[in-house]
């Protein structure tokens, strides 16, 4: 028996309509224009385990790189929250020690009441979550608070097995390639200070992101996906 080279890949359904019509509500959602007073959000999010050393580095010299002991304490889980406004050529990393309801509203209302709150609306693209609902604003606010939110959010939901149509995943593989990956760290606190830093240097030298993937594109790309038309 052979070893052959195996690659993970999120392998879209066949003839799925519901697939097709939340990709297109994505793609249509990306080709409209910069709108300022309502503007285009996308948030993804993602695990991190948190690990502490059991021993001091020892910091790098001319001749040695820098050692780290391979043992480790774990410390628990952390919880990366991205947002994105690709237009704008911005994202910012929130970090909270869980991803619940609780989590995905508090981040959601700072961003409504803070960056966006002269918006009208905004446009959110993300996962369809039990944790991203309008419902979650209520368990976390009084009702008038609540509304007052919910109200403001129109969410555009990415199909099932069509996370990758979500920019802020591109984001979250980023920020876990250039500042997370084959690092430790201890507390929430620390990951919270790397991310922001990385944040900012990346605001400061990345323009916006150009989305390339058309809807004639997919329905000519993606056609397998497309149902049979049965009338």
């Amino acid at each position: 028996m052979t070893n052959r080279k195996i690659e993970y890949w999120v392998i879209p359904p066949k003839s799925d309509a519901e697939f097709v019509a939340n990709m297109e509500q994505v793609l249509e959602t990306y080709e409209k224009p910069y709108d300022p007073a309502c503007p285009v959000l996308c948030m993804d999010e993602q695990p991190v385990q948190l690990l502490k050393e059991t021993r001091p580095p020892i910091p790098a010299t001319a001749k040695h790189a820098k050692r780290v002991d391979y043992e480790y304490e774990r410390a628990g889980t952390a919880n990366i929250f991205m947002f994105t406004e690709p237009l704008a050529g911005w994202r910012e990393v929130a970090v909270r020690e869980t991803k619940t309801k609780l989590d995905w509203a508090v981040e959601m209302a700072r961003l409504l009441e803070g960056r966006y709150a002269s918006c009208e609306r905004v446009i959110l693209v993300c996962d369809n979550l039990n944790t991203h609902t309008k419902g979650a604003f209520y368990e976390a606010f009084e009702p008038e608070r609540a509304r007052q939110l919910a109200r403001r959010v129109e969410f555009c939901y990415t199909p099932k097995h069509g996370s990758w149509l979500n920019i802020a995943e591109n984001e979250l593989s980023s920020v876990t390639r250039q500042c997370v990956a084959g690092r430790r760290f201890g507390e929430v606190e620390t990951l919270r200070d790397e991310t922001s830093v990385w944040s900012t240097d990346v605001n400061n030298t990345q323009r916006g992101v150009d989305w390339q993937m058309k809807i004639d594109d997919a329905r000519c790309k993606l056609k397998s996906v497309y149902p049979k038309i049965k009338l």
